[in-house]
C-alpha cells in the first residue's frame, strides 16, 4: 500500500545550507510530514511559488543572493495565504519582533528543537486547511448547491437542518482529522458517517466497529489485531480492523461505552497514527479516517470521569450533532413513503394506500427511537395489511403503550384559571380548539388526543356550532401520503 503524502501541498523548505536542509527533512519526515520541497537557493523562491502551490514556507534569514529579511515581504505580499515560520541563528529580540510584524507565521532559532520545529510546522498546516475549509463552507451556503449528491443518496431527507449538515460533511470530508457524530439512537449517525467516507473520495473500505460493552482486551484485539502466540489460543496471526480500514474508514460506534484503558490506546492511534498488535513491540502505522459516535453526553462523562479530557478534544475537532426525528417532522413524508416501499418490496405485497391521517398522528409523536422506529413501525404495519388501506390500528397501540411510559407525569397536573373562573362550557370549548389546532382540523386525531371517540367528539362540535356567536371553523387535513420519497 503507498500511503498519500502528507500534507496535501508541499512544505517548502529554504535555506543555503544542505546540511540545515536535510535535517529539518528527516525531522518532519519523522512526524509523517513527507510532502516536502527543498530550496538551496533563494532566487528561486518566488519563480518557484508562482506555477506550485505550497502549504507552509520554513525561511532562513542568513542566505546570500536574496536574505531571507528581503524575501519575506515579497512572500506576503503576493503569496499572503502561506504561512511562513522564521529559522535563523540570530537571537536578537528585535529581529524577531520585525519579522513578526512583516507577517511571519512564527520565528524559530537554531538550532531549533524538533518538537518546537514539528509543532509550529503541524499548526501552520492546520491554520491552513481551516482557512480552506472556511472559504468552502461559507461558499457552499451561499449557493445552497451540493458538489458531491450522490454521496448522500442513501440518505431520505427533507429537513433544511440535515442538509446543511451535508454541506459541512463536504467540506470536512477530504480532511485527516477525525469527526465525532453525536445524536440518539437512531438518528442515522453511520449513514453520516458512510457518506463522509464516499464524499471523502476514499480508495479503502468502510469499516464500522460497535464499541458498546466491549472490554479492553477485546477492543484491542478487534481494533489492532495480534500476533501468533500472542496469548493462549493465539494460533495465527491476526490483522486487526484498522488494518482493515487502510485507505479507507474506521468507525467507531459508541464510543462512550470505550473503558479508559482503550480511551488511551485510541488517543495514541488519532495522534500519532500509529498503534502496537497484541504481542508485538513494533507500532505500525495508518492512514485510515477515524470517525466516532456516540449518543452519550460527554461533557457529562468528562465531569464523572469515565471519559479522558485529552480524548475528548482530540475527537472533536469537527462534530456533527444530528437532529433527532422529532425536530425535523419534514422527513417524516418521505421517511414513511420510502419505508411502506422497502417493506412491501421484502414481504413481496402490494403498496398500500396510507391514510390521511397517518402522517397527522405520527407528528405529534416524540419517537425516542428516531427512525429507525418509524422503520418498525411501518414494517408492523405492513406485515398485518392485507389490501386497501393500510391500518392505523398497528401504529395507535405501538404509540398508546410508549405513550404510558414516555408521557407519565411524575407531578400531578396544575392549571391556572382567570378570576372569574370559566364555566365547565367555556373550558371544554378551549381544549376542543385546542386539540384541533394541534390537529390542524383533523377529528380523528383530536379525538384521540382528548381520549374520547370520533362520534363523541362530532356532537360536541355541532352543541358548539349552535352556541350564539360561536363561528367555529373545521378544516379537514388534506395532505396524502402517497408522494415520492
Amino acid at each position: 500500500m503507498i500511503e498519500a503524502a502528507y500534507p496535501e501541498y508541499p512544505v517548502l523548505i529554504v535555506d543555503d545550507e544542505e546540511n540545515a536542509l536535510e535535517s529539518f527533512e528527516i525531522t518532519l519526515n519523522s512526524a509523517r510530514i513527507d510532502n516536502i520541497i527543498l530550496c538551496s537557493d533563494s532566487r528561486e523562491v518566488m519563480p518557484l511559488l508562482k506555477k506550485q502551490k505550497v502549504e507552509l514556507i520554513l525561511l532562513d534569514l542568513t542566505m546570500p543572493h536574496i536574505p531571507g529579511e528581503e524575501l519575506l515581504p515579497r512572500i506576503i505580499q503576493y503569496h499572503p495565504d502561506i504561512p511562513v515560520i522564521i529559522i535563523t541563528g540570530n537571537i536578537e529580540v528585535e529581529t524577531a519582533v520585525k519579522c513578526m510584524q512583516l507577517g511571519a507565521f512564527d520565528y524559530m532559532v537554531k538550532p531549533v528543537e524538533e518538537k518546537r520545529l514539528i509543532s509550529g510546522v503541524k499548526r501552520g498546516i492546520e491554520r491552513n486547511r481551516l482557512q480552506r475549509e472556511n472559504v468552502i463552507l461559507r461558499q457552499q451556503l451561499l449557493d445552497g448547491h451540493l458538489a458531491h449528491p450522490e454521496a448522500f443518496e442513501n440518505i431520505i431527507t427533507g429537513s433544511p437542518a440535515v442538509i446543511s449538515i451535508f454541506r459541512y460533511v463536504e467540506v470536512i470530508a477530504k480532511s485527516p482529522e477525525p469527526v465525532l457524530l453525536t445524536g440518539e439512537t437512531g438518528v442515522g449517525k453511520e449513514l453520516i458517517a458512510r457518506a463522509i467516507h464516499k464524499a471523502g473520495g476514499r480508495k479503502g473500505a468502510f469499516v464500522p466497529v460497535n464499541a458498546a460493552g466491549v472490554d479492553d482486551t477485546i477492543f484491542s484485539d478487534t481494533l489492532f489485531g495480534h500476533r501468533k502466540g500472542a496469548f493462549t489460543d493465539a494460533y495465527n496471526e491476526r490483522s486487526g480492523l484498522i488494518e482493515q480500514a487502510a485507505e479507507g474508514t474506521l468507525f467507531l460506534d459508541e464510543i462512550g461505552d470505550l473503558s479508559l484503558p482503550s480511551q488511551v490506546k485510541l488517543l495514541r492511534l488519532l495522534q500519532e497514527r500509529e498503534y502496537f498488535p497484541i504481542g508485538s513491540d513494533i507500532a505500525r502505522q495508518t492512514d485510515a479516517h477515524i470517525i466516532a459516535a456516540t449518543n452519550q453526553e460527554l461533557e457529562t462523562l468528562l465531569k464523572e470521569g469515565k471519559f479522558r479530557k485529552d480524548l475528548y478534544y482530540r475527537l472533536t475537532v469537527h462534530t456533527i450533532h444530528i437532529p433527532p426525528l422529532r425536530e425535523r417532522t419534514d422527513d417524516l413524508l418521505p421517511l414513511i413513503n420510502h419505508f411502506l416501499k422497502e417493506a412491501t418490496k421484502s414481504s413481496g405485497k402490494k403498496n398500500p394506500t396510507p391514510p390521511n391521517e397517518l402522517f397527522l398522528l405520527l407528528s405529534h409523536y416524540p419517537f425516542p427511537g428516531n427512525i429507525r422506529e418509524l422503520r418498525s413501525m411501518i414494517f408492523n404495519a405492513v406485515s398485518s395489511h392485507i389490501s386497501g388501506m393500510l391500518s392505523m390500528e398497528s401504529f395507535k397501540k405501538a404509540i398508546g403503550f410508549k405513550k404510558k411510559k414516555l408521557l407519565h407525569r411524575s407531578t400531578p397536573l396544575t392549571l391556572h384559571f382567570p378570576q372569574p373562573l370559566p364555566t365547565v362550557k367555556e373550558v371544554e370549548s378551549l381544549l376542543i380548539r385546542e386539540a384541533l389546532k394541534l390537529a390542524d382540523g383533523n377529528q380523528s386525531i383530536a379525538a384521540e388526543m382528548l381520549g374520547i371517540t370520533r362520534q363523541t367528539l362530532n356532537r360536541k362540535l355541532k352543541l358548539m356550532a349552535l352556541q350564539p356567536g360561536n363561528r367555529l371553523q373545521i378544516t379537514r387535513y388534506k395532505t396524502n401520503c402517497r408522494g415520492d420519497a
